[in-house]
C-alpha cells in the first residue's frame, strides 16, 4: 500500500518533485554538486527559502526523503509566514511519508490542514494523513487500532473533499480497510472454532454478519455459524444461517458446504424461530439486507 497513482493532482512543487523522481537527470541533478549550497560551511539562514526548497527537492530526487524533509522543515522554521513555508509544509509531509516516517508525515499534514484549510492542497494533506495510518495495516495480526484510525481519516477525506480525486481513492481504500477488519474478526472466530469454543466463535462471526455485511467474508461467516450452531445442537439457528446463505450466496463453496452439512443430518435450509438470524433472514426477503 502506498501513494500509488492516486496522488496525481499535486501543487506545482509536488509536480516538480514527481518529475524529478521519474528520472535521474534534470536541471537540478548537478546543481548542488559544487559549493553553491554548502550548509556545513555556510549557515543555512543565509540561503533564500527558494534555495533551501530546491535543496529539498534535490534530496528527494536522490531518493533521500529524510534529508529532503529536513530542508523543507527548515524553511518552515526560518521563514514561517512565507509562501515558501506553505509549499514546504506539504512537501515535508510528502517526504516523511516517502521515508516511512508516518508520525512526522501525519504531523506535517495536520499542520497544513490547520493553517491552510482552504488551500487547493488541503485535500492532499488530508489524504496523506489518512495514508499514514492506512499504509501500516497490511498485516492482519497487528493491532487493529490503526485500521479504525485509517477508516476515520479516510471518511474525512471523502466527506470534506467529495469532488477531489483523493475522495475516489479514499473510497476504495476505505472498502479495503473495512474488509480488513472483517478478516480480523474471521481470523479470531476460526481460532475459537478450532478449539471448540463455540460461543466465542459465534460472537465473532455474528459481528461479521451484522456489521460487515458488504465485505467478502460474509458468506464464510454464515457457513462457520452453521458449523458452530450444529456443534452446539442449535439446529434452528444453523438452518437459518444456511437459508441466508442459500438466498444470497448460492454460487459459493460456503453454501455448498453448509448444504451438505445440514442435509446430511436431515435438516432443511430454512428460517426457524425468532432469533437474530431469523430477523436478518426476514430483512433479506424484504430486500433490506446487504
Amino acid at each position: 500500500m502506498g501513494l500509488g497513482g492516486s496522488a496525481k493532482r499535486l501543487s506545482v512543487s509536488l509536480l516538480v518533485v514527481a518529475a524529478l523522481a521519474a528520472c535521474d537527470g534534470g536541471r537540478d541533478a548537478g546543481r548542488f554538486t559544487d559549493n553553491f549550497f554548502n550548509p556545513q560551511e555556510i549557515p543555512l539562514e543565509t540561503y533564500t527559502p527558494e534555495q533551501i526548497f530546491d535543496r529539498g527537492e534535490f534530496e528527494l530526487n536522490r531518493r533521500r526523503p529524510a534529508e529532503g524533509a529536513f530542508y523543507f522543515a527548515e524553511i518552515e522554521r526560518l521563514y514561517p509566514y512565507s509562501e515558501w513555508a506553505k509549499r514546504a509544509l506539504i512537501m515535508q509531509a510528502f517526504a516523511y511519508h516517502q521515508d516511512g516516517d508516518y508520525p512526522n508525515s501525519r504531523s506535517a499534514a495536520q499542520r497544513f490542514i490547520d493553517f491552510y484549510p482552504d488551500d487547493d492542497d488541503a485535500a492532499y494533506a488530508a489524504y496523506l494523513l489518512a495514508l499514514s495510518y492506512y499504509d501500516q495495516i497490511d498485516d492482519i495480526g497487528r493491532d487493529q487500532g490503526l485500521t479504525f484510525q485509517a477508516l476515520q481519516s479516510l471518511r474525512q477525506v471523502i466527506e470534506r473533499y467529495p469532488d477531489s480525486e483523493y475522495a475516489r481513492s479514499s473510497i476504495l481504500k476505505f472498502d479495503l480497510a473495512f474488509d480488513h477488519l472483517a478478516a480480523k474478526e474471521m481470523e479470531i472466530g476460526r481460532y475459537y472454532l478450532r478449539r471448540d469454543h463455540y460461543a466465542a466463535a459465534i460472537n465473532r462471526f455474528r459481528v461479521v454478519v451484522e456489521d460487515f455485511q458488504t465485505t467478502t467474508h460474509t458468506a464464510e461467516a454464515l457457513h462457520r455459524l452453521v458449523e458452530a450452531y450444529l456443534s452446539l445442537g442449535l439446529t434452528e439457528e444453523a438452518q437459518t444461517a444456511g437459508a441466508i446463505l442459500g438466498y444470497n450466496y448460492q454460487a459459493t463453496e460456503w453454501y455448498q458446504d453448509s448444504y451438505k452439512l445440514l442435509t446430511g443430518r436431515g435438516l432443511e435450509l430454512k428460517s426457524f424461530g425468532n432469533n437474530w438470524l431469523s430477523s436478518i433472514y426476514r430483512q433479506t426477503i424484504k430486500g433490506e439486507w446487504l
